[in-house]
Parts: structure tokens; sequence; C-alpha cells
């Protein structure tokens, strides 16, 4: 990693999704022994507690399914606010709450990047792409809007933060995607956002497929933050998401990307994102999730403690 200190920051938001408890996702992360796991990696880690959502302010769209808007919007600004102030000084981990959390965090962080005159890449793991619209959306659930809003796609002008510039679509790469709507299919392939399917991963494995990406990262010079979000992973392994998809990643695909991670050496930033400690089983997708950020911040296999549960 390029910073040997971790910031900690809770984004307790589940405005974003449809379902109640996404909002204790910040202690969860905490009760499993984060902060901890990246001391004992030799990090310094400043936790920062919870980040407060900025004032609402009377927003609406036509769309009537939109749900949550103005509290959406409040923490996007203050989310932007909090990781841009991070990332002057450390390693931001953003813990969430919903995926919508990553609307604040690629806002602030590809503002830091331009500053810097550095190239800002994205690596999204999730079984969503969240490319919709607020026009497109149908479910009205704003977690699922981030990615097209911080992309430059229209329609959030005047209702979302301005970009500080827009993230290249080029420059996201997709894995474990297994769940588009039809109105996401074809401005995806139009934007040039790279998506690798679990079918593609399948047949290739994920190894080459997220070599070929970190390679682009490494020729650019570019800073590269990474979004997990729970159901990436298969919710045979990791059941506290409220969007269970199933044939996710397996426990070593996903250890595998996260120490294919740490030696490229260019991850700035994290996101963890959609736990949702009410659906869990004794904490095992916490503990699991904790351990995905170890071995992205250098644990090896052989290191690897054994679990007494």
């Amino acid at each position: 990693m390029t910073n040997s200190t971790c910031i900690i920051l809770g984004a307790p938001v589940q405005d974003g999704t449809g379902r109640l408890g996404c909002d204790m996702g910040p202690g969860a992360f905490r009760a499993a022994g984060l902060a901890g796991a990246l001391r004992d990696l030799g990090y310094v880690v400043e936790e920062r507690g919870e980040i407060v959502r900025a004032k609402l302010r009377d927003l609406r769209h036509p769309n009537p399914v939109i749900k949550n808007l103005p509290e959406v919007v409040a923490w996007t600004e203050a989310i932007s606010a909090a990781v841009y102030d991070a990332s002057a000084s450390g390693l931001p981990i953003v813990c969430g709450g919903d995926h919508s959390v990553a609307a604040g965090t690629l806002h602030g962080l590809s503002r830091r990047a331009a500053e810097q005159g550095r190239n800002f890449f994205v690596l999204w793991l999730d079984s969503h792409p969240d490319f919709h619209t607020l026009d497109s959306t149908e479910s009205g659930n704003l977690h699922g809007v981030q990615v097209a809003y911080v992309t430059g796609r229209p329609g959030f002008d005047g209702i979302f933060p301005p970009l500080m510039p827009a993230v290249r679509p080029e420059n996201i790469c997709m894995m474990g995607i297994r769940s588009v709507d039809p109105a996401e299919r074809g401005p995806l392939a139009e934007a040039g956002v790279t998506v690798h399917d679990m079918r593609a991963i399948d047949e290739h494995g994920i190894a080459p497929l997220l070599a070929s990406f970190l390679r682009r990262v490494e020729a650019e010079d570019g800073v590269l933050h990474v979004s997990l979000d729970v159901d990436f992973l298969d919710p045979a392994i990791a059941p506290a998401v409220g969007t269970t998809v199933p044939g996710g990643a397996t426990f070593r695909e996903a250890h595998l990307v996260m120490e294919m991670l740490h030696d490229c050496g260019r991850v700035t930033s994290l996101d963890l994102v959609e736990l949702n400690p009410f659906l869990d089983e004794r904490g095992r997708t916490a503990i699991l999730l904790v351990d995905l950020v170890a071995s992205l911040m250098g644990r090896r296999v052989l290191d690897r403690p054994t679990r007494s549960f």
C-alpha cells in the first residue's frame, strides 16, 4: 500500500436501500476487529468515528418511485468532504452503510486525484453495476445509481453535488457482476466500463482478468480505489446482505483478488459496503470482510490465524 496510516470512517447509511440494518455496519466492522487487524500488520490506525449527514435540502424528482433523495444527496455531500479530507493524510477505509456511500467516496477521491495530477481508477467488486440514472431506476433505491452519477450520466445536475471531475468510465473495472437490469446494459457498453461478469470469471479465471486491469493502472501511474460490496461474495460464505445473488466469488477468489491488489501497491482507498449485521450469522460476514481487508493490506495465507468458533 502507498500509505502507512489507515483512517477508518463510519458511514451509517441505509437510505439508499429498501431494507433496514445497513446503518449498523460500521459497528459490526469495529466489533469484528478491523482496527486491530490493521495494527497487527504494522499500520497506524486513526479512527474518525461516524460521518454526520449534511443538512437536508428540499429535493424532488419527477420519477415517483425514488426514495430518500434528500437524504442520499446529503450523505453524498458529507461523505465526499470527509473522504477528501482523510485522503490528504492516509488511506481512507469507509465502512458502510449501503452502496450509495460510493457516490460520496468517488466524488471526493476523484477530486483529490485531480488535484494531485493522478489518473483515478476504480475496481468495483459487486454483483450489480449500479448504473441506473434517476430517470431509469424502477426500484427507486438509490444504492443503484452511484456509478452513473460519478461518471457524468445525465439527470443528476442540480441535484447531486457537481463532479470535480467526473470519473472516466474507461477507468472503471467491474468484477463479479451477475445482476444487470435491461436499462443498464446499453449504457454500460456505450460508456466503456470494463465489466467481468461471473461467466467471464468462470471461463478465464479471476487472476488474469484482474491482472490486465492492474497493468493499465500501473502503466498510467494511477491511483486505485476499491469498492467492495458484500454481495460480490457468494451468499453461502457471506449471508449478511439484503441483495443476495447466488453464484458470487468464492472465499479463495476473494482472497486472491485482495492479495493481487496488495502486490500492485496502487490502492489508496477502500469502501466496505452493504454489510447488514441483522442478517448475519454470529458475525461471520463481518469477520470475513475484515480478513479480506487484512489480505489487501498485506496478510498472506500462511500468516492467517486459525479461528475457533
